[in-house]
């Protein structure tokens, strides 16, 4: 578990609560990471908490991560998470009662951007990025600025590999904002 205090608070004062889940190897820790530390570098009280379970063999992951102006506990109680990010569609459903109702459900098959990838070379490098994906669509729902992701994105993930993260970040939010908006006009 860990926790970040920041006393830079921003006007956020509900707790956000979100729940990433996956299969070992899909980069669920990490993703709650960058979450995390964005959320920090943003000014919110930050909790998270992991389960491991057997992920070195390709088991269930989840992380939860918290934040706002304080935040007490680090993990997210059943049917209380604003936002469930799973990497595999066969962790929907152990996962599903963690969400709140009316809370919002991110899938790579929600996420028009990566749905819209077809088999080719590039969309397969881009594939490899899913759990950063998720969290540019995450970051169209939530108060934190863009700047504060790239930084927790940076300081999370080997310089090699920032310019693939910050384009399927990018692309994500992009595509998450126009479903928004669409959203919005009906």
């Amino acid at each position: 578990m860990f926790h970040w205090t920041n006393t830079n608070m921003n006007s956020q004062t509900k707790v956000v609560n979100v729940v990433m889940a996956g299969l070992g190897g899909q980069g669920i820790v990490k993703a709650s990471d960058i979450l995390a530390g964005a959320a920090h570098i943003a000014g919110y009280d930050v909790k998270k908490s992991e389960i491991h379970g057997m992920s070195q063999r390709g088991g269930s992951v989840s992380s939860d991560v918290r934040f706002g102006s304080e935040v007490f506990s680090p993990m997210v109680p059943a049917g209380e998470a604003d936002f469930l990010l799973v990497c595999d569609p066969t962790q929907i459903d152990p996962n599903r009662h963690m969400l709140r109702e009316g809370g919002e459900l991110i899938t790579p098959d929600t996420v028009s951007f990566l749905a819209e990838l077809d088999n080719s070379e590039e969309a397969q490098r881009l594939r490899r990025s899913v759990n950063v994906a998720l969290l540019g669509a995450l970051s169209a729902h939530v108060d934190i600025a863009e700047n504060a992701w790239i930084e927790a994105i940076h300081e999370n993930l080997p310089a090699t590999v920032h310019g693939l993260n910050e384009e399927v970040f990018r692309r994500a939010q992009s595509a998450e904002r126009d479903q928004i908006a669409l959203t919005a006009k009906r």
